[in-house]
């Protein structure tokens, strides 16, 4: 992968921090402090100030410069609604604490390497690594960014993962008839990613007319739910409500396929397998970006499937798919607006100190 890595131009020295709470001094050979944010209970959170281990063999010291609201998954976890059978599924690479609280939690972290391996100081990276200012991971954790990705939009490499792996578990063919049910992030996402396909028809259903402005920006067709087109050959169902399921099925032809994208946390939907559920030899298949897709599973790796996630984002469009822009001083707001409905939905970005010197 070293073969593939970008150069970019180094920061400028002695960047500014936010001066978060309790940050304590920096002993002789510490890289110094840190301002994480952790849920502390349901619908609350905070800035923590924490000191920085010491870099190991192969460790990199990265300054965030920007991170991405997971809004589905990261609002159930600050909700308190992750159920107890899948917690440790569902912990995410560099999460600390646990979903009882405090936790820190999030994965959708770029920033720039400013000590560790020489061939990776100065790089722009994605890592899976919750809201920080700055942290210390193993260098192999890290995935270059290249030139022709912005750093904000490559906050989204999470989300673009995560659709590529619903498609590795859901080919579609030439001429197919498919349906995306909910045009939120993920579900706008996966649909500029098929409209790259040579599809017969692609339909983009939501209710909400917000929603479908955002698709039409990515250039798909975005319809109402009276509108969308039946016979599908396959659906993609990513609206999280008993409705968008309902509905997803009723679009599928005979022995059509749904591939459910949605995670319910501790919600419970009713599943309509009664009426012609079986006599039309319907499928419902699940979908979990932490495994590989099953038709790719064995010729592909996770390390793989980011460096395409991040061809395909070079693609301008997806831009559409960050939806605001929050200082991380004030990401506690921003949480709560994104519960409250009073942000719209999508990626909201978290941009850090130094971020708008970034020359890429």
């Amino acid at each position: 992968m070293d073969a593939h890595l970008p150069h970019v131009p180094s920061q400028p020295d002695g960047p500014d921090r936010p001066n978060g709470p309790d940050r304590t001094d920096e002993p002789a050979g510490s890289p110094g402090g840190c301002t994480a944010y952790w849920v502390t209970a349901p619908g609350r959170g905070e800035l923590r100030g924490a000191e920085l281990p010491a870099l190991g063999p192969g460790d990199a010291l990265v300054r965030a410069l920007y991170s991405g609201i997971s809004r589905g998954t990261e609002l159930l976890v600050r909700g308190g609604r992750i159920p107890d059978a899948v917690a440790e599924r569902m912990r995410a690479p560099h999460q600390e604490g646990s979903f009882d609280f405090p936790v820190k939690y999030g994965y959708l972290s770029v920033g720039v390497v400013e000590e560790g391996p020489a061939e990776w100081v100065g790089r722009r990276v994605f890592c899976l690594y919750p809201h920080q200012d700055r942290y210390v991971v193993p260098a192999d954790q890290l995935t270059p960014i290249p030139d022709d990705v912005p750093s904000r939009r490559a906050v989204l490499a999470g989300t673009v993962e995560t659709v590529v792996n619903a498609a590795w578990d859901a080919p579609p063919c030439a001429g197919d008839r498919i349906a995306v049910v909910g045009a939120g992030l993920i579900g706008a996402a996966l649909a500029r990613l098929l409209s790259r396909f040579p599809l017969g028809r692609l339909q983009v259903v939501d209710p909400d007319p917000a929603q479908r402005a955002r698709a039409g920006r990515l250039g798909v067709d975005a319809v109402d739910v009276d509108d969308a087109a039946g016979e599908c050959d396959l659906v993609f169902h990513a609206s999280a409500t008993q409705e968008g399921l309902d509905l997803g099925l009723s679009l599928l032809g005979d022995e059509g396929e749904l591939v459910e994208l949605s995670w319910y946390g501790t919600r419970s939907p009713r599943v309509p397998l009664g009426a012609d559920f079986h006599a039309r030899r319907l499928s419902i298949v699940a979908t979990q970006v932490s495994r590989i897709g099953r038709a790719r599973r064995h010729r592909r790796d996770h390390a793989e499937r980011f460096e395409f996630v991040f061809r395909l984002l070079a693609d301008p469009a997806f831009d559409a798919l960050i939806t605001g822009e929050t200082a991380f001083a004030e990401i506690e707001g921003a949480l709560t607006a994104l519960e409250d409905g009073r942000l719209p939905s999508g990626c909201h970005a978290i941009a850090y100190p130094g971020a708008e010197r970034e020359l890429i």
